[in-house]
């Protein structure tokens, strides 16, 4: 288990620098940087301590010395991500607007850095990028009437609809389906009675069709998207 309070410093950087063995011109946001440009091409499981100290230069231990482990390493990435995010899209003049803008901002996040899908979201990051986040995204429902609980509550509930999308996408291969359903559909054809499944036989078919796969993820997002906004208009516009 991680030392909460040492990652804390460590987000903050308000953690004193290492007493012995530093490497000249080592710092923590650079550790951050190049951890990110690996975890962006491989993903979160190939980086480790030893991957990192070689991309960087150095002997493993050094780098011990700047981040405790591979844990607090991954805390660290999280929230340079979510400080560095675009945010300047969500300041339209309903809310609407404002909360589909931030819906975007998340989507296009774990697009560029797909390996935060994978991160366990059980605790938080208490670092200044989440903390900005938050605040920013706080803003979004700014007016709407809601306490102070339901706001937290209508936020997260944003969130885990894009964060559950973004995993879904991450796992789609549109080109790769098309070509398993060219192969397969032949072969289920020749033992599935459509007769025995009616309902699942037209709708299954025609959305196929449509998207050309079981799923896609840009017709998921954008359904999902209207009805999330829907969901809030019902307690919002009450």
């Amino acid at each position: 288990m991680t030392d909460p309070a040492r990652v804390i410093a460590l987000l903050w950087r308000t953690a004193p620098p290492p007493r012995r063995g530093p490497s000249r011109g080592l710092t923590v946001d650079g550790v951050v940087e190049a951890a990110t440009r690996l975890a962006d091409t491989g993903g979160l499981e190939p980086l480790t301590m030893r991957a990192l100290a070689g991309a960087l230069g150095v002997a493993p231990m050094t780098l011990y010395t700047y981040v405790p482990g591979k844990a607090e390493l991954v805390d660290l990435l999280v929230d340079h991500a979510f400080l560095t995010m675009d945010r300047g899209g969500s300041a339209g003049p309903g809310w609407r607007e404002r909360v589909q803008a931030v819906m975007e901002e998340n989507r296009a996040l774990y697009r560029a850095h797909p390996w935060i899908g994978a991160v366990d979201p059980g605790r938080p990051v208490l670092g200044p990028g989440t903390t900005a986040k938050y605040e920013h995204e706080l803003g979004a429902f700014g007016g709407c009437g809601l306490s102070d609980v339901d706001r937290d509550a209508a936020l997260t509930f944003v969130l885990d609809f894009v964060a559950a999308s973004a995993r879904a996408e991450a796992r789609s291969d549109p080109a790769g389906d098309e070509a398993w359903w060219a192969a397969a559909g032949p072969a289920l054809a020749e033992v599935l009675d459509p007769s025995s499944y009616p309902l699942a036989t037209r709708v299954g078919t025609a959305a196929g069709e449509a998207q050309r796969s079981a799923r896609h993820p840009d017709a998921a997002w954008a359904f999902g998207t209207a009805r999330v906004l829907d969901g809030l208009a019902a307690l919002i516009d009450r």
